[in-house]
């Protein structure tokens, strides 16, 4: 992409683009059943699966995904931590600008709730733009989840913000939280800002 164009909202979705091809889905139960000849993995599985074994987990009945993802939270050692509330009116959080001195290493925890089935191959893909030009691309695998009535969470490794006179000012990110089946649990923007200190 030149310096010239503009990004779209379509610019993250081609960034997963793989060959990758997942395994058939299975249901809780189906799992459950095979290989049940195997004792060491049957106990693994139900280990694995816990409460979700005893029947379908719906946390939220009114909604019908199986990940709500629910919070973006900036997390910096010695500060508090600073969340982006993803439930409501995604177009708002644009408006909304986290400050991170430059320099500082810090990670984002993704919040959110699996319920009905087993999800397979989470992934969060977040692209990062200065003034519509991509700057950087980060996909971080999270994992399968079994659904549980409890949130669940996935922390970034430790990132660095960039630092210097030429780094500082605003930036623009588009995240989605996808997975293996390239269903699309929520896509939103956010902003941050790079400033010499806190204030």
């Amino acid at each position: 992409m030149s310096e010239s164009e503009v990004h779209t909202p379509e610019d993250i979705e081609h960034e997963i683009e793989t060959n990758y091809k997942p395994p058939p889905e299975k249901t809780i139960e189906e799992i459950l059943a095979a290989d049940q000849e195997d004792e060491s993995l049957r106990k693994y599985k139900e280990a694995l699966l816990g409460e979700a074994q005893s029947g379908k987990i719906v946390v939220e009945p009114d909604d019908p995904r199986k990940v709500i993802v629910k919070k973006l939270v900036l997390v910096v050692a010695g500060r508090p931590e600073v969340s982006l509330d993803l439930t409501g009116d995604l177009s708002k959080l644009k408006k909304e600008t986290f400050t991170i001195k430059e320099g500082v290493s810090y990670r984002i925890r993704i919040e959110f709730i699996v319920q009905r089935e087993i999800v397979h191959g989470l992934k969060y893909v977040q692209k990062t733009y200065r003034m519509g030009v991509p700057v950087d691309t980060m996909t971080h695998m999270v994992g399968s989840y079994a659904p549980k009535t409890e949130m669940q969470s996935y922390t970034t490794p430790a990132e660095d913000a960039p630092s210097g006179m030429m780094a500082r000012g605003n930036y623009t990110v588009q995240s989605l939280f996808t997975d293996d089946d390239k269903n699309k649990h929520l896509k939103w923007e956010w902003s941050f800002e790079i400033k010499k200190d806190w204030n």
